[in-house]
């Protein structure tokens, strides 16, 4: 057992508090009209028909299309809207805010002009999910990009300790040897049902309080979070992360139960992954959600057991 730290970010042992990459596309068809016409014996001059050729591929077409939507800066896809320096050269929209001339040119950026041309390409074309070199195989529509990024497999694994304090960035398989590495106070207990004790819950500001928890071949993060959510009023947050993905969090269901004084307080539900964090659940209030007063009933000498029961579906 050990106490909330107050250098902030960072997860330590049963607590720790806080201050309060070219790319290939799919393939682009092409549509032909010809005009007909010739002579059968005995038959006279057949009129000219218009024939309608069936879409043909062209291989490598797309991938040499959207090669010329490439941001020289980083090397991600310029999409709409499209703006392009005097000299008709493209910087993608988050570089664009970030320079005070062209990349390429070293040309003026102002005054912004559209290019409506390129515009109108980009809306014929599949463009490829940006983390395709870690493995993603999906090429989609530029509008449709964004949001697929937002939760795309592939995309890297944050740190999932509490705080901003720690930038880590890796593959799921080095989560947990990063988390033992730079994060070591961290305690982990095994078994399924297991005892997370939140101790000192009395500290003022914001403060978090992390354990891991090991069974049935998976890691699991339990997190209590207190925020103050306006001045005076102290809220509490349980939840907790599988360090694995999606997919693998929907084969397991968790029990948090707060139990004493002849009160009892559940929530069960399925364990986010790590992709999803912690903060989107808080914000969704999807968690177990208790205030100061609550959280009173159940402590003993400042110090909060919550009962965590990991179960397979």
């Amino acid at each position: 057992m050990s106490r909330p730290s107050s250098t902030g970010g960072a997860a330590g042992g049963l607590g720790a508090g806080k201050t309060g990459g070219s790319k290939h596309g799919g393939t682009a068809a092409a549509t032909a009209a010809a005009g007909v016409s010739g002579s059968v014996p005995g038959s006279g001059t057949v009129p000219a028909v218009a024939v309608t050729l069936p879409a043909v591929a062209l291989p490598g077409q797309s991938a040499e299309l959207t090669a010329l939507f490439e941001c020289p800066v980083c090397f991600d896809y310029v999409l709409p809207p499209i703006l392009q320096c005097q000299a008709g050269h493209l910087v993608c929209n988050q570089c664009r805010q970030k320079l005070s001339c062209c990349p390429t040119c070293r040309g003026p950026l102002t005054p912004s002009i559209r290019n409506l041309a390129m515009e109108k390409v980009a809306s014929n074309l599949p463009f490829p999910c940006k983390y395709a070199s870690a493995g993603c195989l999906l090429s989609l529509h530029h509008s449709e990009k964004p949001e697929h990024e937002e939760v795309c497999e592939f995309r890297p694994y944050t740190c999932p300790c509490p705080g901003a304090s720690c930038k880590w960035q890796g593959s799921l398989e080095a989560v947990m040897p990063h988390l033992m590495h730079a994060h070591k106070s961290i305690t982990t207990l095994q078994g399924e049902d297991i005892v997370f004790l939140a101790t000192d819950i009395n500290l003022p500001g914001a403060v978090d309080w992390v354990m891991m928890q090991s069974c049935f071949g998976h890691h699991f993060m339990l997190v209590l979070e207190k925020q103050e959510k306006y001045e005076g009023h102290q809220q509490f947050f349980a939840i907790v992360l599988l360090i694995g993905t999606r997919k693998q969090a929907e084969n397991f269901a968790y029990r948090l139960e707060l139990n004493g004084n002849r009160r009892r307080l559940t929530w069960e539900a399925t364990p986010r992954s790590i992709h999803d964090g912690v903060a989107a659940a808080i914000m969704n209030s999807d968690c177990l959600v208790f205030d100061t007063s609550i959280a009173h009933l159940f402590a003993d000498n400042g110090n909060l057991g919550i009962n965590v029961t990991i179960s397979m579906c």
